[in-house]
């Protein structure tokens, strides 16, 4: 009686050996380039250089430059919104630099992600 299912031999057929060898050489590739990106940095700035921000391929804030003329005691709003626009900005660098790497990688694929 013949085996139901399966390949001829028990083996993988050529075709679906070279499709994972091209899935783990994807795999390493998409994480040593995630690596590259997390140790970028991505600097915006806000109220024409008054606000400047700082963030990590990580998306971690790492360092604010606010200028003098941007302390206003009367006006703390205005800083506070400087600081959420720059901050903002620099994370959309971030998440493009990302998008465009990974979309390199993974553009062959088709529908398959």
């Amino acid at each position: 009686m013949a085996k139901r299912g399966g390949f001829p031999g028990g083996g993988m057929p050529g075709n679906m050996n070279n499709l994972m060898k091209q899935a783990q050489r994807m795999q390493r590739q998409m994480a040593e380039k995630q690596e590259e990106l997390e140790g970028k940095e991505y600097t915006a700035s806000a109220g024409g250089g008054a606000v400047e921000v700082t963030v990590s391929g990580k998306k971690e804030l790492t360092k604010i430059t606010i200028s003098p003329e941007a302390c206003d005691p009367e006006d703390v709003e205005m800083l506070q919104d400087m600081i959420i626009a720059a901050v903002n900005e620099a994370m959309k660098q971030a998440d493009d630099a990302s998008a465009a790497v990974m979309g390199s990688l993974t553009g062959g694929l088709g529908g398959l992600m």
